[in-house]
């Protein structure tokens, strides 16, 4: 099954991602076969990072949190909010699948 899973930052934890994103991409990096689709979120008005959001393959919702736990950016509190929510792609590069 495929999940999207949206990643919220805490604001007060902001000093926690550069100085943990080497070993947060390190972690992604071992994802990637699981991993379809994974990127950082900006705020609009700031500029600023907001989160990110993963397309992950994956057999539960479970598997997906735990995943997520042992992301180094989860491990500091860097993380406000997860939500893993179940996707059914219909189109992908401007097709229908």
């Amino acid at each position: 099954m495929l999940y999207v899973v949206l990643l919220e930052d805490e604001p007060s934890k902001a000093e926690m991602r550069p100085k943990h994103q080497a070993e947060h991409v390190a972690y992604v990096e071992k994802l990637l076969g699981k991993l379809r689709s994974a990127g950082p979120l900006t705020d609009p008005k700031t500029g600023g990072p907001a989160g990110g959001i993963w397309i992950i393959e994956a057999g539960s919702p479970d598997e997906v949190q735990k995943m997520l736990e042992a992301d180094p950016f989860y491990k500091v509190g860097l993380r406000k909010s997860i939500r893993i929510l179940q996707w059914k792609q219909v189109f992908a590069d401007g097709k229908r699948v």
